[in-house]
């Protein structure tokens, strides 16, 4: 499962320690999967939304916001209130239908991660950004987080502060040997997108034809931007650019060189490449990613319960 480390201009805490997160986030997946499988063979779960376990990523969040309160506040009745407020933030995993195979418990437990993932991309201890709910039924979200290792990190449709300017990429994916720049061309399917260097393309299906804009336009405006802070901060990665119609076809009879153009024919290929890599987490990579989300643009507001101990501060002063 791939790990989103930016969502457009979201507050995301792996921008607060790139190095720590992307390791935490795969040895709590996996013993937390480890305990759900565990939770369904011995037939402990049902479709009564029995809470099997809490989240440790919810939990230790929730713990560390206790203990910091509690530097303030070390009264019984604060105490009493934190172990409250602890059993309250635990994040339970739950069920609204019965899995009835290791399969169907596979894609419930995706999807409720899922859901995390965008929690992690849009908040922190003390901040937290408002969340598009179109991202939670985002077909192509769910396509790099669901598809591919957990060692792919992605950036969503960054949002760069360029020169004091916000700029908006395609989706970056960061593997442990490659960054890959990436964009969609994908209409009905068995359609011919057919390229060119000038500002629009066609889509051809049954003898119609409809105009797109260019996506190499934003395509390559990502690469260069990737590159160029990869320049600046030394950073030895390849950077390709892919272009994608899974169930279609592209035609582009004079295509850079530097562009993978990915339709049904290589697409099976291609992506089994990808999956197959087994390498862990590299430094490089890490390094790479804190480079870009030190360019992001971040739009966020304080926590409730963070603004809640702010306000007791001062009434207490």
């Amino acid at each position: 499962m791939g790990q989103l480390i930016k969502l457009q201009d979201y507050i995301s805490r792996y921008e607060l320690d790139v190095y720590h997160y992307p390791s935490e986030f795969i040895r709590l997946k996996k013993k937390q999967w480890e305990r759900v499988k565990q939770a369904w063979e011995s037939g402990q779960l049902s479709a009564s939304m029995q809470q099997v376990d809490s989240w440790k990523w919810m939990e230790q969040e929730t713990s560390l916001f206790s203990k910091i309160k509690n530097l303030w506040k070390r009264s019984n009745e604060e105490i009493e209130e934190q172990s409250n407020e602890e059993k309250e933030g635990e994040f339970s995993f739950t069920f609204t239908t019965e899995p009835k195979s290791i399969e169907d418990l596979k894609f419930l437990f995706l999807e409720k991660l899922f859901r995390l993932q965008i929690r992690w991309a849009s908040s922190t201890l003390t901040e937290e950004s408002l969340v598009d709910q179109k991202y939670y039924y985002d077909p192509y979200l769910k396509y790099f987080l669901q598809r591919f290792p957990d060692t792919y990190l992605c950036m969503y449709k960054p949002i760069f502060l360029l020169k004091k300017a916000p700029v908006e990429l395609e989706t970056i994916l960061i593997s442990p040997t490659t960054t890959w720049c990436l964009t969609f061309v994908e209409g009905r399917k068995d359609n011919i997108i057919v390229g060119s260097a000038d500002r629009f393309w066609t889509e051809m299906i049954n003898d119609q034809e409809r105009k797109m804009l260019n996506p190499l336009l934003a395509l390559n405006r990502t690469e260069k931007i990737v590159k160029k802070i990869y320049e600046h901060f030394a950073i030895d990665m390849p950077v390709k650019k892919v272009i994608i119609n899974r169930q279609g076809y592209i035609e582009y009879r004079y295509a850079p060189s530097d562009l993978e153009i990915i339709d049904r024919r290589n697409y099976d290929m291609w992506f089994s490449s990808l999956r197959q890599l087994t390498l862990p987490l590299k430094h490089v990579q890490l390094k790479a990613a804190q480079a870009l989300l030190h360019y992001c643009d971040a739009h966020y507001y304080d926590r409730i319960e963070w603004e809640e101990v702010e306000e007791e501060e001062e009434a207490d002063s």
